[in-house]
């Protein structure tokens, strides 16, 4: 089994409660994306998903700092259970500690106006494929095709990341949704550093995501080419915020993801004395 699927595969640990591994090398800190693909598919083991029920936003709060090797356990609340919408609330504890917080909704498919198809999308074949904007250990770079093209400057920069899978999935559209959380967090909250002509990978800042929030509106494809395309609107008090669109290979827009960071600056020595 890849390295992929193993991140995404649960194993049930009680009534309600399910574990699952870390990919990553000792001393790193967990990576995020791990905590939002898993809380999801803890979410939807509490469920029992027909075919017309889909995700329909996640929510989740990052409290800790976690470890990538060692097993994190998930124990999920049945909040809500209606004809139309279920949610669940998810609680991810490594040694007894809470690691993050999540709400989870799924609805029933129904009928209404559509909209959200971006024409014009440039050719991911034609950017060089780069790999994620820094060091990942927390993903299995060789199972994942990463392209990353920045554009503009101040408050006209926009990140366009490319990716997709280069391992066989199977045809079940909630890994496909689970592997989406999972890849996309990469350097997620990095644009509001880079309006600033800064980013993660310098260390200049603390940075670290803070919270997240995905709204999923079309079936992800995590095998085909997917868009991330972010900006970020707004910061202060050190901290910075992130929108970003995933429009699939077909050109609709699949999820609407929000994250707020830290993008605090590190004191120095002679800042902490005056």
């Amino acid at each position: 089994m890849s390295a992929l699927l193993k991140v995404l595969q649960l194993e049930p640990a009680g009534p309600d409660v399910w574990v699952g591994r870390g990919h990553g090398p000792a001393g790193k800190r967990a990576y995020g994306g791990q905590f939002l693909a898993q809380s999801l598919a803890s979410a939807a083991a509490s469920l029992t998903l027909d075919d017309d029920i889909a995700p329909t936003s996640l929510h989740l709060q990052f409290l800790r700092t976690g470890d990538p090797v060692e097993p994190t356990e998930y124990s999920v609340e049945r909040t809500h259970d209606g004809r139309t919408v279920m949610t669940r609330r998810v609680v991810a504890r490594q040694g007894g500690k809470i690691l993050t917080v999540a709400s989870v909704s799924f609805s029933r498919a129904m009928a209404g106006p559509e909209h959200g198809v971006r024409d014009g999308r440039p050719d991911p074949e034609r950017v060089d494929r780069t790999g994620p904007a820094g060091t990942a250990p927390g993903l299995p770079l060789d199972e994942l095709d990463i392209r990353v093209a920045d554009e503009g400057a101040g408050a006209d920069f926009v990140r366009r990341l490319w990716w997709r899978a280069t391992v066989p999935l199977p045809e079940d559209a909630l890994l496909h949704t689970c592997a989406m959380l999972f890849v996309t967090d990469v350097y997620m909250i990095d644009p509001a550093l880079r309006v600033h002509g800064h980013s993660m990978q310098a260390r200049t800042h603390r940075s670290g995501t803070l919270d997240a929030a995905i709204w999923f509106h079309r079936r992800i494809h995590a095998d085909r080419w997917n868009l991330l395309e972010s900006r970020s609107p707004a910061a202060s008090r050190g901290r910075g915020l992130v929108t970003a669109e995933l429009i699939g290979d077909d050109g609709g827009v699949c999820a609407t993801i929000v994250q707020e960071g830290l993008i605090a600056s590190r004191e120095t020595s002679s800042s902490t004395t005056n």
